[in-house]
């Protein structure tokens, strides 16, 4: 399969398609860390990807949605991507990749100098791909440091 034929757009994060990507996600990450209390962050409003704010992305095959992401301000000068997954039949065919672009382009124009995410020490391949794409590890920040012992955090400057 080729990258070529994805598309990544703006979505509702209300809506069916969202529903359903977060809901694997949520399923997926539960699953990954039952045995560690307090290491999910599932937590996205709505208002927090509104135009202006953020966005929700979802990436597309054909009619299929094959993954999602989100970015949203954490504050002036920042941004937080959060909500990054894809299928597993479409992972390492460059889909994490194109959110991931699209998610920074998003961030640059909230007019933020750098990006943060958050991801767990069990996701070895959201890890590798955070680092490909320029990303490096920082202390935890905000609500991670409370599960600082599962937790990942990352920044990117966007300039």
């Amino acid at each position: 399969m080729t990258a070529d034929a994805i598309r990544v757009e703006r979505a509702d994060i209300r809506s069916p398609e969202a529903f359903a990507l977060i809901s694997a996600l949520n399923a997926e990450l539960t699953a990954a860390y039952s045995d560690t209390p307090g290491a999910n962050h599932f937590r996205v409003d709505a208002d927090e990807v509104a135009p202006g704010r953020g966005a929700y992305l979802i990436a597309w095959r054909a009619a299929m949605p094959i993954g999602c992401g989100a970015v949203r301000r954490y504050d002036e000068e920042t941004a937080e991507i959060k909500r990054m997954y894809v299928v597993p039949s479409e992972r390492s065919n460059g889909v994490g990749r194109r959110i991931v672009g699209a998610l920074e382009r998003e961030a640059r124009a909230l007019g933020v100098a750098r990006v943060l995410l958050e991801t767990g020490t069990r996701q070895a391949a959201a890890i590798a791909l955070y680092e490909k794409l320029g990303f490096a590890r920082i202390p935890p920040y905000g609500e991670y440091m409370a599960s600082a012992a599962t937790s990942v955090c990352m920044q990117k400057s966007l300039g």
